[in-house]
């Protein structure tokens, strides 16, 4: 098993930053990638950003591309969310997952546990 503990949401500004923080704990050499989701409210869940675990390869979200950051440390199984020039429309609840098959990362139904998430609301 892989548990995943969010931190950093808030409230900010539009045009702020914030930056989000996911600590993984448990069987850590067993993931294939991390990523980031979003679920604004009265809609579904999406997908933000995602890194191999092992390797350089990162996705974005077109909607995120050229704001977001996604980033890994493998020594302190963390992985961070860099959010840039935040726009209301970015306000969600950020969730943190881990998959453990290699393959595709931006599927939600491809990841297999899960953090219970960090809210971050821009103001306009």
């Amino acid at each position: 098993q892989v548990q995943l503990v969010e931190s950093g949401g808030g409230l900010v500004q539009a045009g702020d930053s914030l930056r989000l923080s996911c600590a993984a704990s448990g069987r850590t050499f067993s993931m294939y990638a991390m990523a980031w989701f979003r679920q604004a409210p009265g809609k579904e869940r999406e997908f933000v950003a995602a890194t191999t675990w092992r390797t350089d390869s990162t996705r974005y979200a077109d909607s995120v591309k050229g704001r977001f950051t996604i980033s890994r440390d493998n020594a302190k199984n963390t992985v961070d969310l860099q959010m840039n020039s935040l726009k209301p429309e970015d306000t969600a609840i950020y969730y943190c997952a881990a998959k453990l098959s290699p393959g595709i990362v931006f599927v939600r139904n491809l990841y297999e546990h899960w953090g219970q998430g960090t809210p971050v609301t821009v103001s306009s």
